[in-house]
């Protein structure tokens, strides 16, 4: 049986993505970042935030 390919998002999680890596899941918008929370536990030190264990 046939299936549909996903209709396109244009509003919600499903649109947002990563901009390092791709991913739709954990997804930080605040600051405009559009970075993931893994991406942005790498490379935060970088852009100036304090990673805490």
């Amino acid at each position: 049986m046939k299936q549909k390919p996903p209709k396109e998002r244009k509003f919600g999680k499903g649109v947002v993505r990563c901009r390092r890596c791709g991913t739709q899941v954990g997804v930080i918008r605040k600051y405009k970042l559009m970075i993931c929370r893994r991406c942005i536990n790498e490379i935060g030190p970088m852009l100036g935030f304090k990673v805490y264990s």
